[in-house]
């Protein structure tokens, strides 16, 4: 799960994801790690919004859980569903909002910051890859339209072209958490908990988009009768 585009040594050596799963058998915890090569070439705006990421409430909540289900086959504790899998990371940069744990307003515009980024990349890879942009193009809109510094621009581009599409499923699953959110607290009312949706979310391991919908109806149907 990219979430710092930097993620090469000098040298060209592969760093690790920021976010690395626990080990299967309890040998490792989950870990996340914080980028500290060429400090200078990232906002210090942008440090919390990562980490709520890529650890708690993000990922870490999210796959540690996964791991200890019962009764998820391997196949099941392993799978990755981009859309889910990121578009809860990605919901859960303004749920940390809600719940009040950026420090101040300057981190409060790391949010805000990632949240053009990630507008940004549903133009540039339906531009490349639909409508034949050329990678300075693509570079050049996002240096116009994000406040990402022109390094990690150029990184992000580059991980587009050899990715395409991946990056557009963090909105898309991060709208559909959003919708089903917004509808089970329509159907329930005073009845809704967050707590009790998000256990629901993240309480099944990876899932597909359809599949999440048919869970949370099923929830909320359980909560009404």
């Amino acid at each position: 799960m990219p979430g710092d585009p930097d993620d090469r040594a000098r040298g060209g050596e592969r760093r690790p994801r920021p976010y690395q799963w626990p080990a299967l058998d309890g040998s490792r915890p989950g870990t996340y790690w914080l980028n500290t090569h060429r400090p200078h070439t990232r906002p210090r705006f942008e440090a919390q919004t990562l980490a709520f990421h890529e650890s708690v409430p993000g990922h870490h909540t999210q796959l540690a859980l996964a791991q200890e289900l019962p009764g998820l086959c391997d196949f099941r504790r392993h799978a990755q569903v981009t859309a889910f899998t990121e578009g809860w990371a990605l919901y859960t940069e303004r749920l940390a909002d809600e719940m009040g744990l950026y420090s101040d307003d300057l981190y409060r515009l790391g949010m805000v910051s990632f949240d053009f980024w990630r507008a940004c990349r549903l133009v540039v890879d339906t531009g490349m890859h639909a409508r034949g942009w050329t990678r300075d193009r693509a570079v050049s809109f996002m240096v116009e339209h994000s406040a990402l510094t022109p390094k990690n621009i150029e990184n992000e581009i580059d991980r587009y072209i050899g990715w395409p599409g991946q990056a557009l499923g963090y909105m898309v699953g991060r709208l559909e958490i959003a919708r089903l959110r917004a509808e089970a607290a329509a159907r329930l009312g005073h009845r809704f908990v967050l707590r009790d949706f998000h256990s629901t979310v993240v309480g099944h391991g990876n899932l597909p988009l359809t599949v999440l919908g048919e869970v949370v109806t099923n929830w909320v149907s359980g909560q009404e009768g």
